[in-house]
């Protein structure tokens, strides 16, 4: 399986200049700050729109102004998890969970929806979490509810904004595994916005280097160590490939 994103798009002073084509393997998208990481994930899922520009997901086009073309976020496939997990405080775990299927053309019962977001909580090995709220949890139990979130709905492509940063090391270490052992079954599109090159070796996936808003490298660690294209790649993975 392979899949490409192909944006070129005007984000206020950010113009942005993606084809990124991968396999079933995630994608890990490393750059330095301001480098348009978030914003490349914002309009892919479509919280944020482009005032030109063209957004493709292989033959799907998301975004395009000035065709008259902007698909709703439900209706785009995409399962999207910010920074901060995003979970509604007023909302129990499992309603959390299940709110995905409450909307867009994969609406189903209350009580579907309920017993599907049970079953993918267990599955994640949090269904004892299924009654609490957001505001009891921990910052790894966050992570995998919002994880479940995004999964609930099936989507084609999974984005995942810096999934680790918020954690201490055990539950760093925790759902790193879980992310690997899910995106490897899954066999579906990700990508996976990082700053740390041993995320981009758990998730056996390849790394995509992002500067001012434009791919600048790409390959394993490996070759990026190797062979740095720019001062930033060659300081990143500077560090131990621990």
């Amino acid at each position: 399986m392979s899949w490409r994103v192909a944006i070129n798009a005007t984000l206020g002073a950010l113009e942005l200049e993606v084809d990124m084509a991968g396999s079933a393997a995630p994608v890990a998208l490393l750059g330095p700050n301001a480098s348009g990481k978030t914003s490349l994930l914002r309009v892919i899922a479509g919280a944020l729109r482009p005032a030109a520009g063209r957004i493709r997901i292989g033959d799907r086009v998301l975004v395009e102004p000035a065709a008259g073309i902007d698909l709703a976020p439900e209706d785009r496939g995409v399962g999207y998890v910010p920074q901060g997990y995003q979970l509604f405080s007023h909302l129990s775990v499992v309603d959390n969970v299940a709110f995905g299927l409450s909307t867009g053309s994969g609406r189903r019962p209350r009580h579907q929806r309920r017993r599907a977001a049970e079953a993918l909580l267990d599955e994640l090995g949090c269904a004892h979490l299924a009654a609490r709220m957001p505001a009891g949890l921990s910052g790894g139990e966050q992570q995998r509810v919002a994880l479940a979130r995004a999964l609930i709905v099936e989507p084609a492509m999974l984005l995942l904004d810096e999934p680790l940063s918020a954690l201490d090391a055990a539950s760093r270490r925790a759902v790193r595994a879980l992310l690997a052992e899910r995106l490897g079954r899954r066999a579906k599109p990700a990508i996976v916005v990082t700053h740390d090159p041993r995320d981009v070796i758990a998730l056996d996936a390849e790394a995509f280097v992002l500067e001012q808003g434009k791919i600048v490298q790409r390959g394993s660690p490996a070759e990026l160590r190797a062979r740095p294209a720019t001062a930033f790649v060659a300081e990143l993975f500077d560090a131990p490939a621990a």
